[in-house]
């Protein structure tokens, strides 16, 4: 059964895009068959580090869109797509005018929304906004991304995460990657398995001994956290896991 996973959060700088990196590569490392969609226009960070996996899409032209739903009906696999930051409108639209929802729970087909978080106000009412549209007709995951805060009292205390709870919201955090690791990986443009494994010393395309093993280590707690999850049901008994000996 294939499944639409749509990494959003509509404000700008919330870390989305690291996020449907982590999943790639959860999905390359566990064999989960996958089909990456960037939708961020201004970025496009899958097609930059996933480039082999990705093809690019826009909201705004509905052949484009479509995509998503023709790559869920191929084959069996997970449609993962990254948002860019204020294509909530564009994204209703298209799953309003298809009757999305509908479709999707007509052919069983789970249709999730990623909602990443930094620790701002903005972050809670834009949650609140997606509740309040689909309520209980999708599923959702809250994402606390450490790496854009620390302090989520805001979201702890409000009513979009009592909203989140009342529709059976998985709510995780997402572990920061030291800020200089992560610059370094964007810098040599490596994919995070890349970044793990490459020691090459090529002209300083790669990160040192203790960098490697930063990396494994994030890598590590973010698969344990979309592991315990269950949200992709294609998970190959035979899934490698990241070495931790370097």
């Amino acid at each position: 059964m294939s499944s639409i996973h749509l990494v959003c959060g509509e404000k700008g700088g919330v870390g989305k895009s690291v996020l449907a990196r982590l999943i790639a590569q959860y999905c390359i490392d566990r064999a989960i068959p996958f089909t990456a969609l960037d939708g961020d226009r201004s970025h496009g960070a899958l097609l930059r580090f996933y480039n082999d996996f990705s093809s690019s899409i826009d909201l705004d032209h509905y052949e484009s869109a479509d995509e998503i739903v023709h790559h869920a009906l191929e084959s069996e696999r997970v449609v993962l797509v990254d948002l860019g930051a204020q294509s909530n409108k564009a994204l209703q639209r298209w799953i309003s005018d298809n009757g999305l929802v509908e479709l999707c729970q007509e052919m069983n087909m789970p249709l999730l929304f990623w909602h990443v978080m930094d620790d701002g106000k903005d972050s809670v009412d834009l949650l609140e906004q997606l509740l309040g549209r689909f309520g209980d007709t999708v599923s959702y995951v809250v994402v606390k991304n450490k790496g854009r805060g620390n302090r989520f009292s805001i979201f702890e205390n409000s009513n979009a995460k009592e909203k989140a709870m009342a529709v059976d919201a998985h709510i995780i955090e997402l572990d920061q990657l030291y800020p200089g690791t992560m610059n370094k990986i964007d810098e040599i443009n490596s994919s995070f398995w890349a970044a793990a494994n490459n020691r090459e010393p090529q002209a300083g395309r790669c990160l040192n001994l203790l960098e490697r093993r930063r990396v494994k280590i994030w890598l590590e707690n973010g698969y344990r956290t979309l592991d315990e999850l269950g949200c992709f049901s294609m998970k190959s008994e035979a899934s490698a896991s990241v070495q931790l000996i370097d």
